[in-house]
């Protein structure tokens, strides 16, 4: 009976080890079984190793990255998340979770749920960095024109969305504002009326006991109502990169901001 001799060369052991971070003698093992197809190795190592990266599942993982892409009409932000910093800086790790947001690009509207592909993609990282990888969230919408921003260590990061055209740099400044100033609206529109009456009773409360008379309790509850409005919503917040203008007029009249997701990592 004729032996089958596997070919196969120390340099390929070497590109599988480095590609996917395993032992030289599993990498070695791999080609064997495979018959010396590189693909086909890194498949058994994955199917071999998956006891072993399903152990780490229970880790936690409080470091990781926020990511973005935009398409045309679509546009998605996601979160990887990971054990450490060091592995969520590494070169590799912000390639896969920019993967992972293109990826995402081809998911129904709404929030994310990780496919196949998407973790075969989030497996690699595991297979390589021995960490607990795993996806945490995203959310895909479309229609409009976006801006984005990413902080530069991934870890907070800002979609807008918005009815009309305005310049690319404008759109990303507004994103930018969103992630530093955490705005809880767009508009008055989107803050709870009962929270505006909250506020306005506490002031009328305050002044009365102070002996302003009603009118005048009125008025300065008015006031604080609107300094909590400019405060806390968007459009009415000093644009973070030139504070002598509002958000509402670095925006071009025709253009109007219909939605904004901001992610910090690790929060809800």
């Amino acid at each position: 009976m004729e032996s089958t001799t596997v070919s196969f060369s120390s340099k390929d052991v070497m590109a599988l080890r480095q590609k996917t971070g395993m032992g030289m003698m599993d990498c070695k093992k791999a080609l064997t079984q495979a018959g010396g197809d590189m693909a086909a190795a890194e498949e058994w190592l994955r199917e071999h190793t998956k006891g072993k990266m399903e152990t780490r599942t229970e880790r936690t993982t409080g470091e990781g990255r926020i990511g973005i892409a935009i398409d045309g009409d679509s546009a998605v932000i996601v979160e990887v998340r990971t054990e450490t910093d060091f592995t969520a800086k590494n070169d590799d790790f912000v390639a896969m979770v920019a993967d992972v947001a293109k990826m995402a690009l081809q998911q129904p509207i709404g929030d994310v749920t990780a496919t196949d592909e998407m973790n075969k993609r989030i497996d690699d990282q595991r297979l390589t960095t021995k960490e607990n990888v795993n996806f945490a969230r995203g959310v895909r919408i479309d229609g409009g024109s976006f801006g984005a921003y990413v902080h530069h260590d991934g870890k907070r990061a800002a979609l807008v969305q918005i009815d009309g055209n305005a310049d690319a740099e404008v759109l990303k400044g507004i994103c930018q504002h969103i992630v530093f100033h955490d705005p809880m609206g767009i508009s008055d529109k989107d803050v709870p009326a009962d929270e505006l009456d909250r506020i306005r009773r506490e002031a009328i409360a305050e002044a009365t006991e102070s002996g302003k008379p009603a009118e005048i309790a009125e008025k300065i509850a008015e006031g604080k109502v609107r300094k909590f409005l400019e405060e806390r919503t968007l459009l009415a917040q000093k644009f973070v990169l030139d504070e002598s203008k509002r958000v509402r007029e670095v925006l071009p009249s025709d253009a109007n901001v219909t939605r904004f997701i901001r992610y910090t990592l690790g929060s809800d």
